[in-house]
């Protein structure tokens, strides 16, 4: 699930749980009337409070690396990752924004300053995008649980206004790939009340159930590794959390999203092999 759609969650489930609310003031929901969408939302408004009651960790809103002894593993993996990425920025103009795969973060972000580059979409791989970047996908291998992998590429300027995610039985994690140089907390995360600064090379672990915004203002790109991760739980909800994984798929918003990405893939790679073709003798 993106965080564009949590304000379409915010709707149904209402859940609050020690500053985890969904719902962002000043930011209207998009409509999804479908039965099936009404139904999985009321069970995932159940399944909030039992992933904040038997959460193994704790929830604080950022967690320490420590606490994942595989983050150090990902971390190794950066310059071999950095040099995947490099490649993929060479067509960076061609690259979707965020928006145009997933309709939901029109609530959040609407022009072309947040680009991304899928490996995988809720469980669901593009190989394509695999297959560019395999040292990337080698380094999330590591991560138990995991669901979603991509760049996430905020352009100069670009400033993502306070808002929640949809669930909370994911973890997001950044790797920071390209981060300019910046003065003070010019380029920057916050996480509820804490103001993160990301690092190359280095892991940024948190709860995007908790409000959060970031932004870009320098004059430079920056990219991080984006991961959402199954969030460790204790029975029931472990039990509950992983059918809701493996329901979410069918919503109408991950299907539409996974239409989207597949529509643009082509076009992509299609685009790439006609450019070979025409360099040949």
């Amino acid at each position: 699930m993106t965080d564009g759609t949590a304000d379409t969650l915010s709707k149904t489930s209402g859940s609050k749980q020690d500053g985890q609310t969904f719902g962002t003031t000043g930011i209207a929901p998009m409509e999804r009337p479908s039965a099936v969408t009404r139904f999985f939302m009321g069970i995932v408004a159940w399944a909030e409070k039992l992933n904040y009651k038997y959460a193994k960790l704790g929830n604080p809103p950022v967690y320490e690396n420590a606490t994942f002894p595989w983050a150090a593993e990902v971390e190794k993996a950066w310059p071999q990752i950095r040099v995947e990425l490099d490649k993929v920025l060479v067509r960076k103009n061609e690259l979707p924004s965020f928006q145009d795969i997933s309709t939901d973060v029109k609530t959040i972000s609407t022009d072309n300053g947040w680009k991304t580059f899928f490996l995988l979409g809720f469980g669901v791989k593009s190989e394509q995008n695999i297959k560019a970047c395999p040292a990337t996908w080698n380094a999330v291998q590591k991560i138990p649980g995991l669901k979603t992998a991509m760049f996430s590429i905020f352009e100069p300027g670009k400033h993502l206004p306070a808002h929640r995610g949809p669930y909370n039985g994911v973890l997001r994690l950044h790797l920071g790939m390209i981060v300019p140089e910046h003065q003070g907390d010019e380029i920057a995360i916050r996480v509820k009340d804490k103001i993160c600064h990301w690092q190359e090379g280095k892991v940024l672990i948190f709860d995007d159930a908790y409000e959060h915004e970031a932004w870009n203002h320098t004059d430079k790109t920056r990219v991080v590794l984006f991961v959402d991760f199954v969030k460790p739980l204790r029975f029931p909800a472990r039990l509950v959390n992983w059918m809701l994984m493996n329901l979410a798929i069918f919503t109408p918003f991950i299907q539409e999203g996974l239409d989207n990405h597949k529509e643009w893939e082509k076009k992509f790679y299609a685009e790439a092999e006609a450019m070979r073709n025409r360099a040949r003798p």
